[in-house]
This record gives C-alpha cells, sequence and structure tokens, in this order.
C-alpha cells in the first residue's frame, strides 16, 4: 500500500503567462505557493477475490474490468501512461472542492503519479512529476491547462516558476525570513464564492485570444509584476505594495476573456475592497471557486462581514511538496 500527501496552491502574480500558447513565443513567470489544504491518494492492491480488475474511489466509486472504462480522465490516463492495466484500487479524499481554482486537479495528478511509482517501486523527483502531469493533463486528456499548478504542487513552498522559449521550466524557491512569511500569511484571506466550474471551459476564450495576440500586450504587463511582487517580499518594505500588486494584476487578468470574472464576482470584490482589502483576485481559470484577499488583519472581521455569502478557509503556508506518506512495499 502507498500513501501521498499532495497540498493545492495559491497562485499569486503571472497567472496566464504558464500557458504553451504564450510562454514558447514569449517565455512566461509566476510566483505561486502551496498551501495546508492536500489531496490524499492511496493504491493498494486489488484483493484477488474481486469480480473487476481495477477500483478507483472519488465523488463516485468505478469498479471495472480495463483501464478504458475508466471515467476518471487523470486515473484512467495515468494508469495507462505507466502501463498500469489491472490489480489497484485507487481512493482519493480531499478537504476542499474541485473545480475552485486552488490546482486540485493538478494536486490529484501529481498524487497520483506519485504513488503509482511507489507502487512500482520506482522512486521520481518532483521535476519528474511535475513534467509528467503536465503531459498527462495537457497531451493525453487535452485539458486547456497551464503548467504552473503540476508544479507548484509537487515541489511546494513559495516558488518563482519560469516557463521558457524552449519548454523548460525553472523551479526556484523564493526565501523570506519566518517572521516575513507569517506576516504574508496572515494578511491573507481566502473566502470560497460557493462556484464550482471546470477550468476548461472558462479557459477556451482567453486561449483562443493567447493563440491569437490579442491578449499578448496584457500577458507582458502580467509577468512584469512577478519581478516586482518577488522584490516588495524580498525586501524590507510596506507588504501592502503586494496588495497594491494583486489589485493591478487582477483588473488586467479580468480583461482577458469575458469569462474570467462576473457582476456578482465584481460586486463582492467591490465590497471587500470598501471594507478594507487592498487587493485580491479570483484564483486560476477565474468563473467562481476562491477569491484571495490582501487586507491588513484588523480589516479581516469587517470584510467578511461585508460578504456573508463567503466562507473564509482558513490556511498556512507549506513547504513540503508532494510526499509519500505511506509505504509498505
Amino acid at each position: 500500500m502507498v500513501i501521498t500527501q499532495t497540498p493545492v496552491r495559491i497562485s499569486f502574480l503571472g497567472g496566464g503567462t504558464d500557458y504553451p500558447d504564450y510562454f514558447l513565443r514569449h517565455g512566461g513567470a509566476t510566483l505561486a505557493a502551496s498551501i495546508n489544504q492536500y489531496t490524499i491518494v492511496t493504491v493498494h492492491p486489488l484483493t484477488r477475490f474481486a469480480d473487476h480488475e481495477l477500483r478507483i474511489h472519488y465523488s463516485r466509486v468505478e469498479a471495472v474490468k480495463t483501464v478504458d472504462e475508466i471515467c476518471h480522465p487523470s486515473a484512467r490516463e495515468c494508469l495507462r501512461f505507466l502501463g498500469i492495466e489491472r490489480g489497484v484500487e485507487i481512493h482519493y479524499v480531499t478537504n476542499l472542492p474541485a473545480r475552485t481554482g486552488l490546482g486540485s486537479s493538478s494536486s490529484a495528478t501529481v498524487g497520483l503519479l506519485h504513488a503509482l511509482h511507489a507502487f512500482k517501486n520506482q522512486m521520481v523527483s518532483r521535476e519528474r512529476l511535475a513534467a509528467e502531469a503536465v503531459h498527462v493533463e495537457q497531451q493525453l486528456i487535452k485539458e486547456r491547462v497551464g503548467c504552473q499548478d503540476q508544479y507548484a504542487c509537487a515541489f511546494g513552498g513559495l516558488r518563482h516558476l519560469e516557463f521558457l522559449t524552449d519548454g523548460t521550466v525553472r523551479v526556484s524557491p523564493v526565501i523570506l525570513a519566518p517572521a516575513r512569511l507569517r506576516a504574508l500569511n496572515d494578511r491573507l484571506l481566502l473566502l470560497y464564492t460557493g462556484i464550482q466550474r471546470h477550468a476548461h471551459d472558462i479557459l477556451e476564450e482567453q486561449i483562443e485570444r493567447t493563440a491569437g495576440g490579442l491578449n499578448t500586450q496584457q500577458l507582458d504587463r502580467l509577468k512584469t509584476f512577478v519581478g516586482q511582487g518577488m522584490e516588495v517580499l524580498t525586501g524590507s518594505g510596506d507588504l501592502a505594495q503586494f496588495g497594491a500588486l494583486l489589485h493591478e494584476s487582477w483588473l488586467i487578468k479580468r480583461g482577458l476573456s469575458s469569462k474570467i470574472s462576473s457582476p456578482g464576482i465584481d460586486d463582492a470584490y467591490a465590497r471587500a475592497r470598501q471594507a478594507g482589502a487592498i487587493g485580491g483576485k479570483l484564483l486560476g481559470a477565474g468563473g467562481g471557486g476562491f477569491l484571495l484577499l490582501y487586507s491588513e488583519p484588523e480589516h479581516h472581521q469587517s470584510i467578511k462581514r461585508a460578504l456573508p455569502e463567503l466562507r473564509a478557509i482558513d490556511f498556512s503556508f507549506e513547504d513540503i511538496g508532494s510526499q509519500t506518506i505511506f509505504y509498505r512495499p
């Protein structure tokens, strides 16, 4: 039996520049951090008394005889990719709802690949896990996804991710003093809008505009915010500048596609700003999911009162990334 634990992530700046349609021509960069909310994946041998060959547990249970019959796209393609055709049972467990902008689908893919490699008695690097997860999601499942989630979830920690024009991904830690990192954590609010959406559907218009060059100027600007954000975080100045960068970035990002925001989300964000938030953004592709806000801690309660329809989720940063927490050959 193998059990892996893989974090989800918060993307701060540069989102959209991690899509191949952009970075293979211009180079991309993002700033992201993993948090202490996880996808737990268990893989163990299927009992020999079962009348099926594969069993997958998530929001439903699939018991099938062949890999091709599996409906769960990530489970199907990860098994196929690693050449496992029978004899395993897979369980997914997560604390937070899926399709909410935290990179949960990539967290699950990274975690499953990690578990399946261990099941085959293989030790693999975090870089390989991330690259394989990108391949599974983009090439095998044909999802419209970028490349930052897989690396952020596999490596963990606060990371500067660079996407080079030759397809290489460079992963660098952003080193902060513990007090500085706690100060950033203390100024962030994570609020659930209650809206679940498929990033694949939200991103169609954005990727078409990006491929056609219509978003290039905006994405170039979003990329510059990554360096500015790192300067603020690693410096000794007021962290409020980071909140201002989030706000400026959100104003640009919401213009990449008509599906990223909505009147309801715009209204909630405006109320948050009136109650003391300096900046923020919808996480992930947009359209719903989690709203990240930056404000001084003394304004957090007034922001929550101004947004009674949104549910606050406690979190803290983590720096471990995907790990095997149980292994019995």
